[in-house]
Order: C-alpha cells, then structure tokens, then sequence
C-alpha cells in the first residue's frame, strides 16, 4: 500500500511555494487554481500530466481539508515543492485536526457510493502519500507525484 512509504526528506526542495486559504470550498478551489499557476510559472504546462494530476490530488486533499480538517477561524496550508532533480513534486495540504486522520481505501467504492473515491484517486496518482503530525496542532497529507518527462 503507497501510504506505507515513510516520508521524502523535505529539506532538499529546489522550489518551494506555501500559501494558506480560507477552509471553504472557495479557499479549496483557489488552492487547486493556484498549484496550476504554480507549476506553469515553473515550466508544466496547464494541460500536461503533472499540472492535471497535481491538480486532482489538491483538488481532493484541500477538500478533505475543508470538510474533515476544518475548525473555525483556521486556515488550511498549501505548500507545493519540487526538488532539485526536478523528479518529484510534493504537494502538503496541512488542517487543524490532527484527530482526524485519512487512512488507505481499502476497497473500491460502488457504482451509487456518493464518497470515498478520494484517496482511492490520490493512491492512483501518487507515487507515495501519507499523514504526518503537525506541530503544534494538525495534520499535513502529503502526496508526491512524478514531474520529470
């Protein structure tokens, strides 16, 4: 299972982005537009696969945020990383709950199911995710793709 994979170190990144954004689907939809502008200020074009599957994978996790992570009056954390050998870019989306923790799917949900297709989407994608406590309150699920061509 992908989530098993202990985290890459996060010090060697060669670009970095962080922002937070309101816990609203606003602030989740904004997060999504902005990791698509991000990664075409970083030379991936808007339509290519890192830029659509980065995208999904924020689109899925900052909404995870917002509907599971959310207490009032705190933000959620976007923070994007590419590392030096441009081979992997790490997406973090980091709440306040740290209690309420996403585990692994594991089984596919049916053809009615109104939910948990999510993560079964970001296990797809991703190379590798997990959560990791966040100090002083919270979580951050990090998922990281392949970027190099």
């Amino acid at each position: 299972m992908k989530s098993e994979f202990p985290p890459t170190e996060i010090t060697l990144r060669a670009r970095d982005f962080a922002q937070r954004f309101s816990s609203t689907r606003h602030g989740a939809r904004l997060a999504r537009h902005m990791t698509m502008r991000r990664l075409a200020d970083w030379g991936w074009p808007p339509v290519g696969e890192l830029s659509t599957a980065a995208a999904l994978v924020v689109a899925e996790l900052a909404s995870n945020a917002v509907l599971h992570g959310r207490l009032p009056g705190r933000y959620f954390e976007l923070r994007l990383a590419v590392f030096p050998d441009a081979s992997v870019l790490r997406i973090e989306v980091s709440d306040a709950r740290g209690e309420r923790r996403p585990e692994a799917p594991t089984h596919i949900p049916g053809p009615e199911a109104e939910r948990g297709r999510g993560l079964l989407l970001v296990d797809c994608l991703a190379l590798r995710w997990g959560v990791l406590d966040r100090l002083p309150v919270g979580k951050t699920v990090w998922a990281e793709l392949e970027a190099a061509a």
